[in-house]
């Protein structure tokens, strides 16, 4: 469970100690809304009155914690590797989302910052919040400010806009960035695909397609003299979007740092 930074900031403030590490435990565990609170006492009692041990509903909560861990770990694992968790099909991964094409699974990023837009069917008018959430009758609940401003009935919503911020798409870059290396197809050194020179190759020297990171113009030279591909292929020149002579393994998204291969990007080693 996750406490928005607002609201986390919030009840430190309001907490006498609120610094202290036993408080920011106690706060990192979650809260609990009002309603749920009342059924929470209202277990206790009951369980109280049952006399049933801490001990086994401890034991209980912890298996079910453990379970869920595991199922979570393992769909993170599949969507890692580049396959769907619901079909095991190919998934297409972008840098803030990734959608299956088969069945339709996917999961995306929402702005932190922009906020939303819940465009209303059959009117101009939208409401707007700080995030939104679809819930399982499908109505769109709207947060403004951690509270609740509006609940949408399903037949009401036209579409959602989600509201990105220039500053936080940059700052989110520059964060992976910053997180992650790509190495040099010739020399092995770190490029940087924001220099001039650097080059990402997709060559078929076999049956199947690869692609190569260079971090400047001659490491590039040097690996198409030393590696020429098929004549008639001829990958250093053709684009990939023209040709089916390979089985395709990336897709004709060439440039930018969101089209780069997982293979070629390694998490940073921390001194």
């Amino acid at each position: 469970m996750s406490i928005s930074s607002r609201l986390f900031d919030l009840i430190r403030k309001q907490t006498p100690g609120g610094d202290s590490p036993a408080v920011e435990e106690i706060l990192k565990e979650g809260l609990l809304q009002a309603d749920q609170r009342e059924r929470f006492e209202h277990d206790i009692r009951i369980l109280d009155d049952q006399r049933v041990g801490d001990s086994d509903i401890q034991k209980e909560a912890q298996k079910q914690l453990r379970e869920a861990a595991e199922s979570s770990l393992r769909r993170l694992h599949v969507i890692q590797r580049g396959r769907c968790p619901q079909c095991g099909d190919s998934l297409r991964q972008h840098l803030f989302a990734s959608v299956c094409d088969s069945c339709g699974w996917y999961v995306f990023d929402a702005p932190r910052h922009g906020g939303v837009r819940i465009h209303l069917a059959n009117s101009p008018e939208a409401v707007s919040g700080d995030r939104c959430y679809v819930v399982k009758n499908g109505a769109v609940l709207v947060l403004s400010k951690d509270v609740v401003v509006a609940r949408v009935p399903p037949g009401a919503v036209s579409w959602v806009e989600y509201v990105w911020d220039q500053e936080e798409l940059d700052q989110r870059h520059k964060d992976v960035l910053d997180r992650l290396t790509i190495s040099c197809g010739w020399c092995g050194k770190v490029a940087d695909p924001e220099t001039d020179g650097f080059h990402m190759a997709h060559v078929a020297f076999g049956a199947s397609q690869e692609r190569h990171c260079f971090c400047g113009d001659d490491c590039f030279e040097a690996f198409r003299k030393m590696y020429p591909s098929r004549v008639h292929r001829n990958c250093y020149e053709r684009s990939c979007a023209d040709c089916d002579l390979c089985q395709k393994r990336y897709e004709d998204e060439a440039d930018g740092l969101r089209s780069l291969a997982k293979d070629h990007l390694k998490e940073r080693r921390r001194s």
